[in-house]
């Protein structure tokens, strides 16, 4: 059973390769968006995995999120992701995220992610490549 309020943190050092111009989504060596998104879904991930079963997964399905200000290189950086609700089917699981540096908060926001039976995931998205 998927216990609302569970919480899980993940963490890492901003590089270059983690800045806004190494993504191509601006110019500027800072931690870029892309990135941040990425973290946020990562602790949303690794938070419902522990309720999953080994051929279980989960995959985003939406992502609602601000970026509110920018982290230099050498920082690191944290995000969080909080259970708030599952659907009545027990498929769907919303997420409260939020995202910090050493100096406050950089970005919140809220993330969506579906549970999946990973092979038949998989099947199901490979059998795009026998339709082409």
């Amino acid at each position: 059973m998927i216990v609302i309020g569970t919480k899980c943190r993940l963490e890492e050092t901003v590089t270059e390769a983690l800045t806004a111009q190494a993504a191509g989504s601006g110019s500027l060596p800072v931690f870029g968006t892309p990135f941040m998104a990425a973290l946020m879904e990562n602790a949303a991930q690794t938070c419902l995995q522990t309720f999953l079963g080994e051929d279980q997964g989960s995959v985003g399905t939406h992502l609602d999120i601000t970026h509110d200000a920018p982290t230099p290189v050498g920082m690191t950086v944290w995000a969080e992701a909080e259970i708030r609700s599952v659907s009545e089917n027990g498929k769907m699981v919303d997420f409260q995220v939020k995202a910090w540096d050493e100096s406050g908060p950089i970005g919140q926001g809220v993330h969506t992610r579906a549970i999946i039976q990973n092979q038949r995931f998989l099947t199901k998205c490979n059998a795009k490549l026998q339709s082409k």
